[in-house]
């Protein structure tokens, strides 16, 4: 018996919405088990029903980047993808900030956003190609002012890395804060994705290139 994904919609545009459900019902694997409107709607949802994969739209009452932060703070494994028209760097890079998993532009094909669903699903992350590739261009510009990826942390995830990069395990650093330990695993899954690093060693790293560049100056 195939398991399904659990997904959840908001958006205030009723004819999208009720279009991407439908599309995502006729496709085996998926289950809808919430719509919504606004960042009130996708917080209720979350704190619910927590569903597999919630998706959410940027532009809706109460905004959907502001729903991520107060989502993630109870319930930390709620998978967020953003669908939305917005191509815009700032909230690409603010949703990726806040703990969204995915970041999908509206002219996605339903079976196309049924495979990003699944991989998000799956424990992946997911960027649209062209969003991607601008980020990184944006990135490898000159800036004015040299930015350190460390900054983007919360206070919580500083705390995390800096006790990870002093050598405890995710099962040490949970019991030095009090903390469950799948609740460690999260805070690394956002440090790395923040930090755009690929292990625990690399963002370690990181941490310690961000003290010594500010030795530095």
């Amino acid at each position: 018996m195939t398991v399904r994904i659990r997904v959840a919609v908001i958006d205030d545009h009723p004819l999208f919405r009720e279009g991407v459900t439908r599309s995502l019902s006729e496709i085996d694997g998926f289950e809808i088990v919430a719509e919504g409107s606004t960042k009130d709607d996708a917080i209720k949802v979350a704190q619910n029903l927590q569903p597999d994969v919630l998706l959410m739209d940027i532009s809706m009452p109460g905004g959907g980047l502001n729903a991520i932060a107060p989502i993630l703070e109870t319930e930390p494994s709620q998978k967020i993808v953003m669908l939305t028209v917005s191509e815009s760097s700032d909230d690409v890079t603010a949703a990726l900030n806040s703990g969204a998993k995915g970041y999908v532009l509206k002219g996605v094909g339903s079976r196309a956003l049924a495979e990003i669903i699944r991989s998000v699903a799956a424990g992946e992350s997911y960027v649209a190609p062209t969003l991607s590739a601008r980020l990184l261009s944006s990135r490898s510009s000159p800036a004015p002012k040299k930015f350190s990826p460390i900054a983007a942390l919360t206070t919580r995830e500083q705390q995390v890395l800096q006790l990870v990069a002093s050598g405890m395990s995710n099962k040490h650093v949970a019991r030095k804060l009090d903390l469950h330990e799948k609740t460690i695993k999260h805070h690394m899954t956002q440090i790395m994705a923040k930090l755009g690093v690929a292990n625990r060693t690399e963002a370690a790293i990181a941490l310690r290139d961000a003290i010594d560049g500010r030795n530095d100056q």
